[in-house]
């Protein structure tokens, strides 16, 4: 066995590549085409998942090889960095940023609401009726852009911050209803177009989530789609419209509402997952069938979702309506 073992083990360093063939979640894996003593062979490279050593995990921000901001706005900022495993050969930043190994993101200060959202926590499937959202949940949105969470946003809108990240917009304040910008998504590295993942931010205030949605809004929501496709698709020629989708989240993560613009090929993860993501072609055909007149929308139907067990939603509301202790007074 232990022969078969440094057999198998002296392949890999003799692959001598020929071509890319593919790079697939989210250029996580790489598929690579070459040979093997001039033998044809496939060598398929993924990342493997973090260690759980405290003692590496502790090093790991230390030890950094290289990192390079990609950008700042209030207590958020995020990186591209290199952690010392592949040392870039000299040259241009450019080609020095091709060995970036790590997507970083940092927030510093962070609140306890931070924590609770990336700690492992158990996951609930609850049901809002429109009920429980004029009773319940409406108030905890208001009393959420109430308290300042929203200040990041109107940052970005306002053109105080993030100015150099956005990569399309509308001149601010000419159409207060039709504007809107677009810039990448924190989790997007900028360079992988089969990973692409911008935001829509739209400049009107009035529209906190989805169920803010009426039929009277349906021409601006085809319209907004039109010019989001329309602007995506001219930054990146590559990219044909067909290539991408657009949904939202419910409950989103900010009560301003945006737009997820994804390349197809982005793997669907959590964040784009039944319970979470909402297409918005969806949204459009549910308005147009709805009864009643253009004041008819979203606050009327039921909606379903997860929660994380730590999330002030399933504390505050969701909980405490299970088990018959909830108060109107949220």
């Amino acid at each position: 066995m232990s022969d078969a073992k440094t057999t198998a083990e002296a392949l890999v360093p003799k692959f001598k590549l020929e071509r890319l063939l593919n790079q697939d979640q989210a250029g996580r894996r790489t598929s690579l085409y070459g040979t093997i003593d001039s033998q044809p062979a496939l060598l398929i490279l993924e990342r493997a998942p973090f260690p759980s050593s405290t003692d590496y995990l502790g090093a790991v921000s230390a030890n950094l090889q290289t990192i390079k901001n990609l950008g700042a706005n209030d207590i958020y900022h995020w990186y591209l960095a290199n952690s010392g495993h592949v040392q870039p050969d000299a040259g241009s930043q450019e080609e020095q940023d091709c060995f970036a190994d790590l997507k970083i993101n940092l927030i510093y200060p962070c609140t306890e609401k931070h924590i609770k959202k990336y700690s492992k926590q158990g996951v609930r499937f609850v049901t809002e009726s429109p009920a429980i959202y004029r009773d319940y949940v409406w108030p905890f949105m208001q009393a959420q852009r109430e308290s300042g969470r929203l200040n990041w946003v109107f940052n970005i809108i306002e053109g105080r911050k993030e100015v150099e990240d956005v990569i399309y917009r509308t001149p601010y304040g000419e159409d207060p209803v039709e504007g809107f910008l677009l810039l990448p998504d924190l989790n997007w590295d900028r360079k992988t177009l089969d990973a692409l993942h911008l935001l829509g931010l739209v400049e009107r205030r009035d529209i906190w989530s989805l169920r803010d949605l009426r039929r009277k809004h349906i021409p601006w929501l085809r319209h907004m789609k039109t010019k989001f496709l329309e602007a995506t698709t001219k930054l990146y020629p590559t990219i044909e419209q067909d290539q991408l989708k657009l949904y939202v989240h419910y409950q989103p993560t900010y009560y301003h509402f945006h737009i997820h613009i994804v390349h197809v090929a982005l793997e669907a993860g959590a964040t784009q997952a039944a319970g979470k993501a909402v297409g918005l072609d969806s949204i459009i055909e549910q308005l147009e069938v709805m009864r009643g007149d253009d004041e008819a929308g979203m606050d009327a139907v039921t909606l379903c979702y997860t929660l994380g067990e730590a999330s002030d939603l399933w504390n505050e509301i969701f909980g405490p309506l299970k088990n018959g202790t909830a108060s109107q007074s949220q």
